[in-house]
C-alpha cells in the first residue's frame, strides 16, 4: 500500500496514529540537527519530520538526498506541530517519519511549482505536467470537473438524454473557418471538425430524443484570444416542443443549480433585456450589470450651440461616473488615449468636471456655458463630485466606444465585485445583418434560427428593406458583461429554411448539397425546437472572477493554436500525404 490517508486530510484528531504518504517534495528545510519536507498530492500538504536525535542515520541520510519534486513514500507518526501553520488544513500536525523509500527522482524542475510561480506562459505549458501540479491550477481543474458532474446530474434529472454526435462531419461555409480532416477513403474529399452539433441535435428531435445534452468538444480555426481557443466545450443542448420562455426557464434552473452547488451562491431570477434596449442603455449587447452608468443622449442639449464636433455628428451620448470628480488632468488624458486607441477608434473625449460648489469645469467651456452644463447633468443623473464622459459620431461606433469607456471607467472604480454575479437574458436579436461590402445578409446567430413568429409572414413575403428589420427567437446568457451561452427557437419548416438560405445568399443547389438532409428531415414531421449552448470553459472562467479559458483547461494551445508540451501542429510523413493524395509545402514552394 502507497498510502493509507492523502495529504490533505490529517488533523489534529489523528494524533498518535502510524500512517503512509506517499506525494511529490515540494520544499525541504534543513537545520543541520533537523529537516523538514513538506509533502504535497493534489489533496493538500502535509509536513514530514526528520529529527537527528530520533531517526536513524541511514533514515537521516536517506532524507538529505531527497530534491524537490522527488517522488517520495514516508511511514511515521502523526505528532503535534509546535510551530503551527493556520494557512493549510493540515497546520496543527506533522509526521514524525520512521521509513523513507523515494519512489522515483527528479530533475531540478525549470520554475517554481508554487501558487506563484517564476515560470513564464510559454514555459508552463511546455512544462504543462509540471504547471498541473500547482495548487491554483490543479483547484481550476478540479472545478471544472466538478461542473460538468452537476450539469449531468441536473439534465438528467430534467429527463435529458446525453447523446454523442460525430467528430468527422461535412464542412460548411458559414460561420467561422472549419478544421479540414482529408479522407484517405474516399482521395480529394475531406471531412470537417465540428464548430458545434448543431444540425445533428436538430436531427435528434426530428428522431423523437425530445431531451438531448452533450458536454462536447468544438473546434473552430480562428484567431486567438484569451476567452478563445481552437477547441473548446460546450455544454450542447436541444428541446422539442418548446417555446423560449421553456428553454431561458430550464437553463435559467440550471445555471442557478450550478452556482449553488459549486459556488454555494443564490442567484435572483434573471431580468430580459431586449437587443434593441442592451445596446441603448449600454452599447453592447452583453451588457454588464454589476454596476450602472448607463448612457444618456445628449443630441437635444449638446447640438446646435455652436460646436462643430456635436452638431455635424448622428449621435452625442455619454455616462456620469459617479464620485470621480476629483481625476486629474493626467488621468483624464489618460482615458482619451484608452478611447482613441485604434482598438477602439474614438477621435477624442468631452469631460465635464461637476465641482463640489455647483460650478462646471470642462474641455468645452469655450461652446457651452455653466447653464447648458448643468441642463447635461440634470439629464444625465449628475450631482457635485462627478464626472461626465462624453463621445460624439456615428451611432453603432459611438455607442461602441462609449460601452469600452464604461467598462474602463467600471474598472478603475472598482465596482466590478469579486464575487458579485449579475446575469440576464438578452432577447430579442435581429435576424440578418447586412454586410456592405459584401452586399448581402449574414446570420446573427446562424442559419438556423427562426425568425419571431410575428416576422415570419414577413420574412417569406418582405422586401429587401423589411429583411433588415426582422427579429430572431434567439437569446443570449449574460453573465458580468460576458456571454455564458446562446440559442434559439429553430426553423423546423422546410420553405421557410429554403428561403432563410436564398436570404443568405445559398442558391438551391447549394442550399441541397449542404443541408439538404436536414431539410429533406423537416418534411418528415419535424416538431417544433429550440435549445442553447453554453461555453463550458467560459463559465468556469466566470464563476471563479477569472478571464482566461486557458486556465481552465488541461492541456490549452497557446495564442498561435500551438500545443508547446508535443510541439503541434507539426510536418507528418511523406507517406503519410502520399496516402492522403496530399503534399507537404516547403518554404520554398510557399515563396513561390
Amino acid at each position: 500500500m502507497y498510502r493509507t490517508h492523502n495529504c490533505g486530510e490529517l488533523r489534529i484528531s489523528d494524533v498518535g496514529k502510524e500512517v503512509t504518504l506517499s506525494g511529490w517534495a515540494q520544499t525541504i528545510r534543513d537545520k543541520g540537527f533537523m529537516m523538514w519536507i513538506d509533502l504535497r498530492d493534489r489533496y493538500g500538504v502535509t509536513q514530514l519530520l526528520f529529527n537527528e536525535e530520533i531517526s536513524t542515520p541511514e533514515l537521516f541520510k536517506a532524507a538529505r538526498t531527497v530534491g524537490r519534486e522527488y517522488v517520495i513514500q514516508a511511514k511515521g507518526v502523526v505528532i503535534e506541530r509546535i510551530s503551527k501553520n493556520d494557512k493549510i488544513p493540515t497546520g496543527d500536525i506533522e509526521i514524525e517519519v520512521k521509513e523513507l523509500t523515494i519512489l522515483n527522482a527528479s530533475k531540478v524542475p525549470p520554475f517554481t511549482i508554487e501558487d506563484d510561480t517564476d515560470g513564464g506562459d510559454d514555459l508552463r505549458m511546455k512544462y504543462r505536467y509540471l504547471d498541473l501540479r500547482r495548487n491554483t491550477v490543479q483547484q481550476n481543474i478540479i472545478f471544472r470537473s466538478k461542473l460538468a458532474i452537476e450539469t449531468r446530474k441536473y439534465l438528467a434529472g430534467k429527463d435529458f438524454l446525453e447523446i454523442e454526435t460525430p467528430f468527422l462531419i461535412k464542412s460548411t461555409p458559414e460561420g467561422a473557418r472549419d478544421f479540414i480532416v482529408p479522407s484517405r477513403m474516399n482521395p480529394g474529399q475531406f471531412y470537417a471538425l465540428p464548430q458545434s452539433p448543431q444540425t445533428f441535435k436538430q436531427i435528434l428531435m426530428v428522431a423523437g430524443m425530445d431531451k438531448y445534452f452533450q458536454i462536447v468538444k468544438c473546434f473552430r480555426d480562428e484567431d486567438l484570444r484569451a476567452d478563445r481557443q481552437p477547441e473548446f466545450t460546450q455544454i450542447d443542448c436541444e428541446m422539442a416542443f418548446v417555446t423560449q420562455e421553456e428553454v431561458l426557464a430550464t437553463f435559467e434552473g440550471l445555471t442557478k443549480h450550478l452556482f449553488k452547488a459549486i459556488k454555494n451562491i443564490n442567484l435572483p431570477d434573471f431580468p430580459l433585456m431586449t437587443y434593441d434596449e442592451a445596446v441603448r442603455r449600454f452599447g453592447s449587447d452583453k451588457p454588464d450589470l454589476r454596476f450602472g452608468m448607463e448612457f444618456t443622449e445628449l443630441n437635444d442639449v449638446a447640438q446646435n450651440k455652436g460646436f462643430k464636433v456635436f452638431d455635424s455628428v448622428e449621435l452625442v451620448v455619454g455616462i456620469n461616473a459617479s464620485g470621480a470628480g476629483e481625476y486629474s488632468r493626467k488621468q483624464i488624458d489618460e482615458l482619451t488615449e484608452f478611447v482613441q486607441r485604434p482598438q477602439i477608434g474614438a477621435k477624442g473625449l468631452v469631460y465635464v468636471k461637476y465641482n463640489a460648489d455647483g460650478s462646471f469645469k470642462s474641455s468645452v467651456d469655450k461652446f457651452f456655458s455653466q447653464s447648458d452644463l448643468n441642463s447635461w447633468a440634470e439629464k444625465m443623473g449628475a450631482k457635485p463630485g462627478d464626472l461626465m464622459l462624453v463621445l460624439a459620431g456615428e451611432e453603432e461606433k459611438t455607442r461602441k466606444q462609449l460601452n469600452e469607456l464604461r467598462l474602463e471607467m467600471g474598472r478603475r472604480l472598482g465596482l466590478m465585485k469579486p464575487g458579485d454575479f449579475k446575469p440576464l437574458w438578452v432577447v430579442d436579436f435581429p435576424l440578418l445583418e447586412w454586410d456592405e461590402d459584401t452586399e448581402r445578409f449574414y446570420a446573427m446567430h446562424h442559419p438556423f434560427t427562426s425568425p419571431k413568429k410575428d416576422d415570419v409572414s414577413r420574412m417569406l413575403d418582405g422586401d429587401h428593406e423589411t429583411m433588415k428589420s426582422l427579429r430572431a427567437d434567439a437569446y443570449d446568457l449574460v453573465i458580468n458583461g460576458v456571454e455564458i451561452g446562446g440559442g434559439s427557437i429553430r426553423i423546423h419548416d422546410r420553405a421557410l429554411q429554403e428561403r432563410n438560405f436564398k436570404l443568405l445568399g445559398f442558391t438551391p443547389e447549394e442550399a441541397e448539397a449542404q443541408f439538404g438532409f436536414l431539410m429533406g428531415a423537416f418534411e418528415y414531421g419535424a416538431p417544433p425546437h429550440g435549445g442553447i449552448a453554453f461555453g463550458f470553459d467560459r463559465l468556469c472562467a466566470v464563476m471563479n472572477g477569472q478571464n482566461s479559458i486557458r486556465d481552465f483547461i488541461a492541456f490549452p494551445k497557446n495564442n498561435m493554436g500551438r500545443d508547446m508540451m508535443i510541439d503541434a501542429p507539426s510536418p507528418v510523413h511523406k507517406e503519410q500525404l502520399d496516402e492522403l493524395h496530399l503534399r507537404q509545402v516547403g518554404v520554398e514552394e510557399k515563396k513561390g
